[in-house]
């Protein structure tokens, strides 16, 4: 059984991920309509999907970093996190997938 400061981090891990995932969401969101024009829920679930954050760590806890940063920094260093460490990874991948048709 789990001691309470162990449920402690895992509760606060998750408000932070809960919070950084709509940070994530409208930043992807805004960030597709840039580049797309248009709206393209295909792509914004690939940019979002736990598979895609698997790629830079556990996905919760990337997305808790994401909640961290917002509620001490602002949405303007938030964004700017997802801006360098997972836009360039995206990205790669979309390019990859517009290679191999996948």
């Amino acid at each position: 059984m789990a001691s309470l400061p162990e449920l402690d981090l895992t509760q606060r891990l998750r408000e932070n991920a809960w919070i950084g995932d709509a940070v994530l969401e409208l930043y992807v969101r805004s960030f597709i309509l840039k580049q797309q024009g248009k709206v393209d829920a295909e792509m914004k679930m690939r940019f979002t999907c736990n598979q895609f954050l698997s790629c830079t760590g556990n996905p919760t806890a990337v997305e808790a970093d994401i909640g961290v940063i917002y509620q001490r920094e602002g949405l303007e260093a938030a964004f700017a996190w997802v801006h360098e460490n997972l836009e360039p990874l995206f990205l790669k991948q979309e390019a990859k997938r517009k290679r191999t048709g996948k």
